[in-house]
């Protein structure tokens, strides 16, 4: 494992010279990648746009702001499968914080109608956005604070 880790390490670093983008290893750790540089700052612009036309849409629509404001924050009770484990919790956080949620429920929509999967898909799109464009990513195994887009929280200069 250490040697795994070491080399992905090795490797990394010779592709992005200078950068980091490989979270430290501890020794029967799994390395952990993250998204650096540009390519960063571009998720967090596409979460950033996703919050936008979700807004757009939502106003479009002229569905109930007071509705939006509720729900807004429903997809991060995720963060209960923490209590679980970090295992747990991280899969729990990624089922609620991933585009696939929010396809899903718009394909509902398109195929069945109804308002509320508009209203819910709609919503939980602009969450997600609003959650990347803060740096907020889909979280590893490792624990909450590690995400794809890099180290968040307190934990962030460790």
């Amino acid at each position: 494992m250490q040697y795994r880790c070491a080399k992905f390490i090795a490797t990394r670093y010779l592709q992005f010279a200078g950068e980091r983008n490989v979270m430290q290893c501890k020794k029967g750790d799994q390395p952990v990648s993250q998204v650096i540089g540009n390519v960063k700052w571009v998720l967090r612009i596409e979460g950033l746009s996703v919050l936008t036309l979700a807004l757009f849409f939502y106003s479009a629509i002229g569905f109930n702001w007071a509705i939006f404001f509720i729900y807004f924050l429903l997809p991060d009770l995720s963060f209960l499968g923490y209590f679980f484990g970090k295992k747990v919790g991280s899969i729990a956080y990624n089922c609620a914080h991933s585009y696939i949620g929010p396809a899903i429920v718009f394909s509902l929509f398109l195929s069945l109608g109804g308002e509320l999967f508009q209203i819910i898909g709609v919503i939980w799109a602009a969450h997600i956005g609003f959650d990347r464009a803060l740096g907020y990513g889909l979280k590893y195994e490792k624990g909450f604070s590690y995400t794809h887009l890099g180290k968040i929280g307190k934990e962030k200069s460790a």
